[in-house]
């Protein structure tokens, strides 16, 4: 008969044990959970519009209600600060980059890793001065970034010049109507027919949006300062010549994210460059109050 050999347990080595065990697959857990979760990095950087205080919100309400791992960049010292955006490496994990930017002067190694994000294909979100997110001078290598507004989104190549790319004035407001033949888009599911924006609409006809956008909602500027005042696009999608799938809206005055149907159409926007369907439910109204402080 054979003899069974007990060997000794000693109970404190087998807890340390499990502990060990139980903490790496929390572990594990966590960096699954982690890795399916859609990746948004906000790159903000602009003198007028706060966008260092409304994208943060925005992230904020995709961190808790939907779902959505984000991270968010800022120019340093602060939003004045035109020549440095720390932090950038992190497109190269990104599934989405959505950019608020206005005349920065960024070094080369930070447009390096701009450039490589849009080569990816991967997909944009933009906000109103992105369409002259930088402002190198003559003679400057890096002055074809000028014209970041156009090869990445679609939008005039710059403020002013040829396209004669500019707004209706500071006192003016702006009408936003969704266009009728788009009303079924994704992105404007849930969003109210119209509403009123304290934004000036910005000028982008008749050039843009590039050939081959989808125009989602006109503008119409309320009490224009200069005439002929024209309906224009304030929101579209595009496709640019990466691949990468786009949305872009010219509004993004502080005062403008207090309107639901932009906070819908944002939250819906990101979900679409995400390819992810939009959100069934709603979760409300976000609670953006930032004040207008031109600081330009």
């Amino acid at each position: 008969m054979t003899k069974k050999i007990r060997v000794p347990i000693n109970p404190k080595a087998m807890n340390r044990k499990h502990f060990l065990l139980s903490l790496l697959g929390s572990t594990a857990l966590a960096a699954s959970t982690r890795a399916k979760k859609p990746y948004v990095v906000f790159v903000t950087g602009d003198h007028e519009y706060s966008s260092e205080l409304t994208m943060p919100l925005l992230a904020a309400e995709l961190e808790k209600n939907y779902g959505i791992r984000t991270k968010v960049l800022k120019s340093v010292p602060d939003h004045k600060g035109e020549k440095d955006i720390p932090g950038l490496e992190a497109l190269r994990e990104a599934d989405l980059a959505v950019f608020f930017l206005r005349w920065r002067l960024l070094p080369q190694d930070q447009l390096d890793l701009i450039d490589a994000y849009l080569k990816s294909g991967k997909p944009l979100v933009g906000f109103r001065t992105t369409t002259h997110a930088f402002n190198y001078p003559a003679g400057d290598e890096r002055k074809r970034w000028n014209a970041f507004g156009e090869f990445a989104f679609g939008s005039p190549p710059g403020w002013g010049g040829p396209a004669k790319h500019t707004h209706y004035g500071h006192t003016s407001t702006t009408d936003v109507t969704v266009i009728p033949e788009q009303a079924n888009h994704p992105i404007l599911t849930g969003v109210e027919p119209s509403f009123h924006a304290p934004s000036w609409l910005y000028h982008v006809l008749p050039g843009h949006p590039a050939k081959g956008a989808t125009s989602l909602m006109m503008g119409k500027s309320v009490k224009p300062e200069r005439q002929p005042a024209v309906d224009n696009p304030v929101a579209w999608t595009w496709k640019n010549e990466w691949g990468g799938r786009v949305f872009f809206t010219t509004l993004g005055h502080p005062e403008d994210f207090k309107a639901e149907g932009l906070q819908r159409m944002t939250i819906n926007a990101i979900h679409w460059a995400l390819g992810k369907s939009v959100p069934k439910k709603w979760k409300g109204k976000m609670n953006i109050n930032v004040a207008y402080d031109s600081h330009a």
